[in-house]
């Protein structure tokens, strides 16, 4: 972690390298976060942030990647963190359980890649440089969208 400041984003300082379940760990990471740290802030300011955090995290994945000379290593999880966050934020206001809820979709959605989380992980699978990095959360972002989707139709429910 320390060769280079992008891998502390990259491994939401230090969640990646769990050595079992590093997106788990990442994704309550995540969450431990927003509820410490974001939660408490006006939506626009939240959305702000997880914007900063988008690019922040790109390039610090694309940075990482390319160190650990692997196009996707497990390791990085800020691409989870961006993913949740993005999930807590629409869902809020949300009391425990009903994030509870969105953390087992998320993390299913995430690990068995189903559909269309499936093909964004393979779209840009292999690829090095900013599309390599790119490719890192595009995967995440469409488990994230998949989540709220599951959501959505459960309260419509």
């Amino acid at each position: 972690m320390r060769g280079h400041p992008a891998h502390w984003i990259a491994l939401a300082f230090g969640a990646g390298l769990s050595p079992v379940a590093a997106g788990t760990v990442g994704t309550l990471w995540a969450w431990l976060v927003w509820a410490l740290l974001l939660a408490p802030l006006a939506p626009a300011v939240q959305g702000a942030v997880i914007a900063l955090t988008l690019l922040a995290g790109w390039w610090a994945a694309t940075v990482t990647a390319r160190h650990l000379q692997s196009a996707d290593p497990g390791a990085i999880v800020v691409d989870e963190v961006i993913a949740f966050w993005i999930v807590l934020w629409l869902v809020t206001p949300a009391g425990f359980w009903t994030q509870l809820v969105a953390f087992a979709l998320f993390r299913f959605f995430d690990a068995v890649k189903p559909g269309p989380v499936g093909w964004a992980d393979r779209l840009l699978h292999g690829a090095h440089g900013w599309r390599g990095g790119f490719g890192i959360l595009l995967d995440d972002l469409v488990a994230a969208f998949c989540t709220l989707l599951a959501m959505a139709l459960w309260r419509a429910w």
